[in-house]
């Protein structure tokens, strides 16, 4: 095995690694998966669970495009939630609890399922390069392994540093080393690096709580799920619970910052804004008398929880006392204290839209080492870098999702535009387009893409096809069939809604705000037509009716922004010789090397004044 020169060389077994892997090997690369440890492949190592505000519409793209992620958290779900429900289509975002072990076994198994990947267990500490070329990774045990491509997918195990209150351990995780050399060996070939922090919560025994004191959270009554392929629907659901902490829990965190790492500057690094620590909460916001906490399971057969909303940094001691003025927690016994880490990232500015690096060919980066943090954002990328590193050996061309075709898109977009100096977090309000972006259409928007790839076989395709042309149907007969006010004035004024005084056709009253296709489902004629298309059928018609003006016009700013992205920038533009530019712009422009004017006009410092002396140079 070691004497093969592979197509691909995967580092890190995460779920950037993962899906990287499964990608590349699914597309016909000779792939080889690289991790410290066989039994942590596609480990949970943070909450357990997929999916969730933005995340989960990622998690519907990877599978439309023939990825992992929804199949595995299907297989291991133990409660599915659709979040934002009582908002537009937009927001609604899917969400599963997992079981932890589960998730990892489920992510193994498929792995071993896959042909043309190979593992192998070590430490990579350095790449073989050759003018300015990847040719290589070489072990901790000193093996040369030859490639063709390499992605590193290394997630917080560079130079990994954890924190538990004055205590400091090297690690990438509790419990596993850190990997070393590779920051050393790319910062003296002219990357630049950086350091992020994340944390997690304590880990607690379910045994030892008394859930009467908290409120419980129970999973859909109809659970949908993640993937378009038939994995199993969940027919039982374990439930969260939700407590809150309360001023005397505060009261005693506050005791122990003279010893949080946080707090007296051994931590320097940022974090993530949008899940900060507990101490860094009640801290921050410190006219808040209390902060909610989730209560998730680990597992159908464990007894861990996961203490989501409790991540702390802070010593053991005073970690372990608040918990205990928790209610329901008086007598909780602690499984392992929560702990920050610090590790080492390269500022994603670095990297071309296929995240290959620009400095070395053949070299991607996915995952945290691009300063993102999330499984979905991680397994996202991985995707892409995995599809692209199997292009580049077998001479194909570059694949790239745009802003209006999925949140992948928007998010590598925003990476190696902006760039990021804190753990970056995707959210619904980061895509401009996020009507067109919803998790009930990304098989409709990315599937074809995938079948052209190799990635999604005919039947996916087929089954997307099939779903175009009945949800059409449907929208058809509600667009043509007429309802007399007779029939539909009933309905109206039970859900007090002005009744009409003559016929309209069914979809005119879909596009009030408070009628929905299974209340028109109360008159006959409907319901006869209707009960012959499954519920994701009934949703995409109904949505395409009751937001057609709102789609259209989404499509049509996404037709003047495309004018932009068609005008190319040549690869060696110098913008310091134009006078006219800002400075800001000059510096910002030459670093990031926007490959379009519609990519220069997203980096940050740069103003629509820049943008038009960009276009008089470019003769537009």
């Amino acid at each position: 095995m070691i004497s093969d020169t592979y197509d691909v060389i995967v580092v890190g077994a995460g779920h950037a690694g993962c899906e990287a892997a499964a990608a590349a090997a699914n597309l016909g690369s000779k792939t080889l998966l690289v991790t410290m440890n066989m039994q942590t492949i596609g480990q949970m190592s943070c909450n357990p669970a997929m999916g969730g505000i933005a995340k989960g519409q990622i998690v519907r793209e990877i599978d439309a495009m023939g990825g992992y992620s929804g199949i595995i958290a299907d297989k291991s779900a133990i409660q599915f939630k659709m979040l934002n429900l009582s908002k537009g289509p937009a927001m609604w975002s899917p969400r599963t609890q997992n079981d932890r072990m589960l998730f990892a076994e489920e992510w193994r198994l498929a792995l071993e399922n896959t042909p043309n990947l190979d593992f192998f267990q070590d430490m990579v500490k350095q790449l073989i390069v050759e003018n300015n070329k990847v040719t290589g990774v070489i072990t901790s045990l000193g093996i040369e392994i030859k490639s063709k491509s390499v992605v590193l997918t290394n997630g917080t195990f560079l130079n990994g540093l954890i924190h538990v209150g004055d205590k400091q351990l090297g690690g990438g995780r509790m419990g596993e080393p850190r990997a070393y050399g590779i920051t050393e060996q790319l910062v003296s070939l002219g990357f630049e690096a950086g350091r992020m922090k994340t944390g997690t919560p304590p880990r607690v025994d379910g045994r030892s709580l008394d859930y009467s004191k908290m409120e419980e959270q129970k999973g859909d009554e109809k659970p949908q799920k993640f993937s378009y392929t038939d994995t199993p629907k969940l027919t039982k659901q374990l439930s969260c619970h939700i407590v809150y902490t309360n001023e005397t829990v505060h009261d005693i965190l506050r005791e122990g910052f003279d010893r949080s790492p946080m707090f007296n500057g051994t931590i320097q690094s940022l974090g993530p804004r949008y899940c900060p620590s507990i101490e860094d909460k009640i801290n921050r916001f410190a006219e808040r008398t209390r902060h909610q906490l989730f209560v998730e399971p680990e597992g159908w057969r464990t007894v861990e929880i996961y203490v989501n909303g409790f991540s702390s940094s802070l010593p053991e001691d005073v970690q372990i006392k608040a918990m205990k003025h928790i209610p329901g927690f008086e007598n909780v016994k602690v499984f392992r204290p929560g702990y920050a880490i610090e590790y080492d990232y390269f500022p994603p500015t670095q990297l071309k839209h296929t995240l290959e690096t620009k400095l070395i060919d053949n070299l991607y980066f996915a995952g945290q080492i691009n300063g993102t943090t999330g499984y979905e954002e991680a397994a996202g990328q991985g995707l892409i870098a995995g599809i692209n590193a199997h292009n580049k050996v077998h001479d194909k061309e570059d694949f790239i999702l745009n802003r209006d075709e999925a949140y992948i898109g928007v998010l590598i977009d925003d990476l190696i535009t902006k760039g990021t100096e804190e753990p970056y977090r995707m959210f619904t309000s980061r895509a401009e387009y996020r009507l067109l972006l919803r998790q009930d259409n990304a098989d409709i928007r990315l599937t074809e893409k995938a079948y052209h790839l190799g990635l999604a076989k005919e039947d996916r395709l087929r089954k997307v096809e099939t779903k175009v042309t009945k949800s059409q149907e449907l929208e058809i007969f509600l667009r043509e069939t007429s309802l007399k006010p007779g029939i539909i004035n009933p309905i109206l004024e039970s859900i007090d809604s002005n009744p009409v005084d003559q016929a309209y056709r069914a979809a005119q009253f879909l596009t009030r705000p408070n009628i929905t296709l299974d209340k028109l489902d109360a008159i006959d004629t409907i319901s006869e037509f209707t009960s012959q298309y499954e519920d994701e059928i009934r949703e995409q018609a109904e949505i395409n009716i009751k937001y057609k003006g709102y789609i259209e016009k989404e499509k049509e700013n996404v037709a003047k922004l495309n004018r932009l992205e068609n005008i190319k920038i040549p690869e060696d533009f110098d913008y310091k010789s134009l006078s006219s530019l800002s400075s800001e712009a000059k510096q910002k422009m030459s670093n990031v090397r926007p490959k379009t004017i519609a990519q220069a006009g997203r980096i940050s410092g740069v103003s629509p004044a820049d943008i038009n002396v960009l276009l008089v140079y470019l003769g537009r």
